[in-house]
């Protein structure tokens, strides 16, 4: 199962809600009280994002963070970059170097092209799309009729 880290999901929120806010500078109590995410962690977040160059900060009393770039020019691509490092479902994805299989791996070349298609994706999807309400559609109704149940022996009882 591909799972990001919660600093990044952490990330992403708080960066939603600094891309809806763009007049103002934002503190780290600000957006630790808006979001519900602690302060500590909060920090820690913003620091890497500064880092990244996703964020800049000011210092002083009316210092804070604001966006480095437009939302529509900061992808989730960037964001997963900043917190995660790069995106890679392999090590042989993102390492020049092989594994001790590299001799024989026959579909190294295919996991990097599904990591290319993973990571266009990513990019592919902004912080201003992030900020957008989704519509969900209705829920999928399967009709029982079409539902397999296997019994003991692995034979369909219905």
């Amino acid at each position: 199962m591909l799972r990001l880290g919660k600093l990044t999901d952490y990330a992403t929120v708080i960066l939603s809600y600094m891309a809806k806010d763009l007049a103002n500078v934002h503190a780290a109590h600000e957006i630790a009280e808006v979001t519900g995410i602690t302060q500590t962690t909060v920090s820690k977040i913003l620091k890497l994002l500064v880092k990244a160059n996703v964020l800049n900060s000011t210092r002083g009393a009316k210092g804070g963070y604001v966006l480095a770039k437009a939302p529509q020019q900061v992808t989730v691509a960037s964001i997963i970059y900043a917190l995660e490092g790069p995106i890679a479902l392999t090590e042989c994805s993102i390492s020049q170097q092989g594994c001790e299989q590299a001799s024989g791996c026959g579909i190294r070349a295919n996991w990097g092209l599904i990591n290319q298609k993973i990571h266009a994706a990513l990019e592919s999807i902004t912080l201003a799309d992030m900020t957008m309400p989704v519509t969900l559609p209705d829920e999928t109704f399967i009709p029982v009729a079409t539902i397999s149940v296997r019994g003991e022996n692995n034979v369909s009882k219905y």
